[in-house]
């Protein structure tokens, strides 16, 4: 008689905000997934559904509430985690129907509440993970948090009030993880948290031991160690640095990028540049020293990508403030820009201060700097027509009419969901996503690359 093996209760997931977010909901998943639940991939299927939101700004919370509502509306047994567990009332208030609320980063909270909701059948033949986890990602790049938390008070952002001081993961995790995430596909490391600059300050940059050697908690002595990673294929993964504040010791980083063991690419938070601004946002004003620092790490790695985000508008923002963060954006030449239009979060301090901007000028503000890094970007991607770049294919098309078959991939100025692309011609058929290629640039625009594959 053949054995029945028992459904495993589905668990539906609608994961908001940033990637520190989407790696919060690959790790609730993956428990799941070993306690025996199934992932649904649509709200009929599911028992339960979990949102994780986003508070950080008011849209954002707005938008999660109205992700809790079409859960509701769809499914009906709801649960909220995130970055706005922290305001449960408002929830409630709105959606009393909601069968638990947990905070950010609060795994066990969040499975112990599915595991109310709906019990886990437990069966050996179902309890299954795959290495490395499950993700949300595509299987050729996945996130690390090295890191919770935030030790600064930037005066626009509550994001150590949501998700506390920083705590540093112990670097023999990180690495483990890291190193199953290669051996299980990946081919690409974003390594993500609050502050990664600040990776192990709150630890004392404590040793640990990792494959015999003795290894600092420490963004250098990571950096390094993630360098040293293979493929199976015996390929050398990316490894992309996101949120890097420019403290002293990124200069060190900057060698190993030319020396190939980390991905020419920085995502340096920036946010403005004015010595006014700055002050008020309560960040460091030390953009002359900045534009030094930028010279000389390109004079080290010509090919360095650098990527910021700037806010306008704030509040105090003069034009003559704004007038100076246009002329160091043209004196910096970033390669990569996202502007956001001041917004106020409850519970920030910027709420406070004197002389907010009117909606109208921050729109005007928004437009200059987005047009003004627009004909900063493309100038410097067509600087690169002619020349011939490594790039990661992330989708690949099918055939025309002629059998030709183009591909999507990216370069290593261009991390997946924010950056540019590289839209490739004439592909072998035999290409899949998740491989490299060499690939000859023909064309730009102002964000995109367009080329064709060589040998070699």
């Amino acid at each position: 008689m053949a054995l029945k093996i028992p459904d495993a209760p589905k668990v539906g997931m609608v994961s908001l905000g940033c990637p520190k977010a989407l790696v919060d909901s690959e790790r609730i998943l993956t428990k799941l997934r070993s306690d025996g639940y199934a992932l649904s991939p649509d709200y009929d299927g599911a028992d339960v559904v979990l949102v994780n939101t986003c508070g950080f700004l008011d849209s954002a919370k707005e938008e999660s509430l109205e992700a809790i509502g079409e859960a509701i509306a769809e499914n009906g047994r709801v649960i909220v985690t995130g970055c706005m567990g922290n305001e449960a009332e408002l929830i409630r208030a709105r959606f009393p129907q909601v069968l638990a609320i947990t905070g950010a980063h609060q795994y066990e909270d969040v499975v112990n509440a599915v595991h109310d909701a709906v019990p886990p059948v437990p069966n050996a033949f179902v309890d299954l993970v795959p290495e490395g986890g499950l993700k949300l990602t595509p299987r050729h790049y996945g996130y690390v948090k090295i890191s919770e938390g935030c030790n600064h008070s930037c005066a626009f952002c509550i994001i150590p009030d949501l998700r506390g001081k920083l705590a540093s993961r112990r670097i023999d995790a990180v690495l483990r993880e890291a190193e199953k995430l290669v051996a299980a596909g990946t081919k690409e490391l974003l390594i993500i948290s609050q502050d990664t600059s600040a990776y192990g300050v709150d630890v004392r940059h404590e040793e640990r031991v990792w494959k015999g050697e003795t290894i600092r908690t420490h963004m250098t002595d990571l950096a390094r160690a993630l360098g040293g990673l293979r493929t199976p294929q015996g390929e050398q993964p990316w490894v992309r640095l996101h949120y890097v504040y420019p403290y002293p010791h990124v200069d060190a980083i900057i060698p190993l990028m030319a020396e190939g063991l980390l991905t020419p690419y920085l995502d340096i938070p920036f946010q403005h540049a004015a010595p006014n601004v700055l002050r008020a946002m309560k960040r460091p004003a030390n953009e002359a020293k900045v534009l030094e620092r930028l010279r000389n790490w390109r004079e080290i790695c010509p090919d360095i990508a650098i990527r910021s985000s700037f806010v306008v508008g704030f509040p105090g923002e003069t034009e003559a403030d704004f007038q100076y963060l246009l002329d160091w954006l043209e004196e910096a030449q970033l390669d990569r820009v996202g502007a956001f239009r001041f917004e106020p979060v409850e519970g920030a301090q910027a709420n406070a201060l004197p002389d907010h901007v009117p909606d109208e000028i921050k729109e005007e503000r928004f437009q200059r700097i987005m047009d003004a890094c627009a004909r900063i970007s493309a100038a410097k991607l067509e600087a690169k027509i002619g020349r011939t770049l490594p790039v990661i294919i992330d989708e690949v098309g099918e055939p025309d009419e002629d059998g030709s078959i183009g591909a999507t991939g990216r370069s290593q100025a261009d991390a997946p969901e924010i950056d540019g692309h590289v839209y490739l011609r004439d592909v072998d058929p035999g290409i899949a996503a998740g491989d490299f290629v060499r690939v000859e640039i023909e064309d730009a625009d102002e964000h995109d690359l367009f080329g064709v594959p060589v040998g070699g």
